[in-house]
Order: C-alpha cells, then sequence, then structure tokens
C-alpha cells in the first residue's frame, strides 16, 4: 500500500475512521466501490455491518445531487471487506479535484487497495445506447483539474496503464452468458454541470471517447496515486447530445440508472470474484 500523503489533516476524518472501525473492526477493507446517479441498488446487497450518512460527518462536502444518497455502507460482498460510497462529489459542485475525491482518501486511510468506480454516461459510439455498460479501458480529463495539483510528493505520474485491462476477457464473457450488453471503452470527463453541446460531442468522438460523463476520473486518478488497482463502469443511461433526438435532463438519467442497477450489481459481483482469485495487481 502506498503511503503518500493523501493531503488530509488525520483530525478531518478521524470521527468517521472511528465509527467504521468500531462497527466493523480495524482490519483493512479490500474493496471500495464508489456509485454514480442512480446506481444504488448494489448497497442492498451488502451484508451490512454499518450505514453512516455523509452529513452526520464534517470530513465531507455538502451532497446536493439528485439520485445520491449520501451515506456510506460498510459491510462484505461475496467475503470481502467492502466500502460502498453511495454518493459522490463533482467538481461542479464547486470542489476542487482532490475534494471531489474524498471518498478515495478515506477508503486509502482504511487500507483498501482496489477501487471500483460506476457512473452515469451519455453514450457516443453509435453501439453504446441506453441500458448498455462500458468497461473502462482510458480516458481523456477534460475537467480543467487534476487531484494531484498542490501534493508535494511523486505527482509525476504514469498513467499509461490507469484502468485494471486483465479482468476485460473473463467479464466479457460473463456478460454475454448474462445477457448483459457490454463494451470496453474510453470515457471522456467534463466538468459539467451543463450537458455538452453537439459540436463538443461531435468532438469528443473524434478524440476517441466512447462515452462521456462528469466524474469518476480525478477518483481514478487519486485511486493510482494512492496505490490502489482501479477498475471502472459506466451505465449509459442516455445518448449524449445531438444523438439522442432530444433534450437531455437529469430526471431521464436517474430513471435509466435506477432501471440498469441489477445489471450493474451482477457485474460487480463477477468482479469481485475475478478479484478474488487473482489479488490486486498494484
Amino acid at each position: 500500500m502506498s503511503r503518500v500523503n493523501d493531503g488530509m489533516a488525520p483530525s478531518e476524518v478521524t470521527p468517521l475512521l472511528t465509527a467504521i472501525n468500531a462497527a466493523a473492526g480495524s482490519e483493512p477493507f479490500e474493496l471500495a466501490i464508489i456509485l454514480g446517479s442512480g446506481l444504488g441498488a448494489l448497497a442492498d446487497q451488502v451484508e451490512t455491518a454499518a450505514v453512516l450518512a455523509y452529513a452526520d460527518y464534517d470530513c465531507f462536502p455538502p451532497l446536493a445531487v439528485a439520485g445520491h444518497a449520501g451515506r456510506l455502507v460498510v459491510g462484505c460482498l461475496d467475503d470481502l471487506r467492502v466500502l460502498v460510497f453511495a454518493g459522490r462529489f463533482h467538481l461542479y459542485q464547486g470542489l476542487t479535484a482532490l475534494q471531489a475525491g474524498l471518498p478515495v482518501r478515506i477508503a486509502h486511510r482504511l487500507g483498501c487497495r482496489r477501487l471500483l468506480l460506476t457512473n452515469a454516461a451519455g453514450g457516443i459510439d453509435p453501439e453504446l445506447v441506453p441500458g448498455h455498460f462500458l468497461f473502462i479501458e482510458d480516458h481523456l480529463n477534460l475537467l480543467g483539474d487534476n487531484p494531484l495539483r498542490g501534493l508535494r510528493e511523486n505527482t509525476f505520474l504514469d498513467l499509461s496503464t490507469l484502468y485494471a485491462r486483465r479482468f476485460w476477457p473473463e467479464l466479457s464473457a460473463f456478460a454475454v452468458r448474462a445477457g448483459i450488453p457490454l463494451r470496453s471503452g474510453v470515457l471522456a470527463a467534463v466538468p459539467g454541470p451543463s450537458y455538452e453541446t453537439p459540436a463538443e460531442v461531435r468532438a469528443l468522438r473524434l478524440l476517441g471517447a466512447a462515452a462521456v460523463g462528469m466524474s469518476t476520473v480525478s477518483e481514478a486518478i487519486l485511486g493510482r496515486y494512492l496505490g490502489m488497482e482501479v477498475a471502472g463502469l459506466s451505465f449509459i443511461a442516455n445518448r449524449a447530445a445531438g444523438l439522442a433526438g432530444g433534450p437531455l435532463s437529469h430526471e431521464e438519467v436517474q430513471a435509466a440508472a435506477r432501471d440498469g442497477g441489477m445489471g450493474l450489481a451482477e457485474l460487480i459481483r463477477e468482479l469481485c470474484r475475478l478479484w478474488q482469485r487473482t489479488g490486486p495487481d498494484c
């Protein structure tokens, strides 16, 4: 496990860490999962030791995004000690990339070596339509910020192998057997909160993006910096601007993500099984 500075003073998170250790013991956690908009179904499948509301702990910024429950579920999933963050933070709330990565820093403090990031995204690739999933193989960081900005130790980080791709063949085969439409590709991250213009989506497609969202990338960079193996899954909740034939809305994204929650949970549990078999590659 990396021992680099995560930019957080111990006093910021001590009450939260104390509550987690009291509920679940002080052994290191094995996996942290961050759930995107409307994708909370997995949290109900955790053998729960504690459910902690973000609002009860001062270390969490205010969470005012519909579709994010704002709670940390602590427990076990398929024999892995897990932290499930049902609610994430975004730059469009006025946060820096480092602040938005708070769940990753908390997971690091609790010993996590594996990080699974999920999100709801807009499909750019013509073969990615609502209801499909994207296994993230790389990203385009267009957020205008980097979570390592201002940190002092070892910040010139190689990201050429940021996302764990070793699971792709087996996860893809599982998805085919389960009837879950899954492709691999590049996720573009933009700051939001407004959706992209059709011209921006055309540009993103030329740059190689298969899907576009407003999160995940900062957390992935920070996770790798802190010594975690990172994997990512996007749920395609809508076609990106100019491709859908109508206006985009956050309500549409939430509704579609709720419908896709069980498929995401199946993919996550298969990833858990693959991780258990091989261990983290970091």
